[in-house]
C-alpha cells in the first residue's frame, strides 16, 4: 500500500524556519484535500494546514501568519513552510488525505520538528 512520506524536519532555534515536504501517493494526489497534522507527546493529531483539490488553503489559528502550505502537482508533493517557529510547534508532523475533516489513510512515519534554544 502506498504511504505518505514526510521529510524536512529537524532542530531549530525559536524564531527559525523549516520547510517540510510530503510525498503524496499518486492515487491520492489531486483527488483529496491534503492536510498537514502534528502530534506532540501525549496529544492527539492536530490539523494545522490543508490544501483542497482546487488549491484553496486553510490554516489553523496557530499557523496563520507563520505557516504556508503549497503543492507541486508535477511531483505529487505538498509542502509546509514554517516561519517564526516556537517551542510549542515541536511535534512530529504528518500529512494525510482528508474527507469531512477526517484523515483517511494510515499515518506515515512523520518528520520530527524540535524548536528549542
Amino acid at each position: 500500500q502506498e504511504q505518505f512520506v514526510e521529510s524536512g524536519g529537524g532542530w531549530v532555534r525559536p524564531g527559525g524556519s523549516l520547510k517540510l515536504s510530503c510525498k503524496v501517493p499518486g492515487s491520492i494526489f489531486g483527488r483529496y484535500t491534503i492536510g498537514w497534522y502534528r502530534q506532540a507527546p501525549g496529544n492527539s493529531h492536530e490539523l494545522v494546514a490543508r490544501v483542497t483539490t482546487a488549491g484553496f488553503v486553510l490554516l489553523s489559528g496557530s499557523a496563520q501568519g507563520r505557516f504556508t502550505i503549497s503543492r507541486n502537482s508535477q511531483e505529487n508533493t505538498v509542502f509546509l513552510r514554517m516561519n517564526n517557529l516556537d517551542p510549542e510547534d515541536s511535534a512530529v508532523y504528518y500529512c494525510n488525505n482528508i474527507r469531512d475533516m477526517i484523515p483517511l489513510s494510515p499515518w506515515g512515519q512523520g518528520t520530527q520538528v524540535t524548536v528549542s534554544s
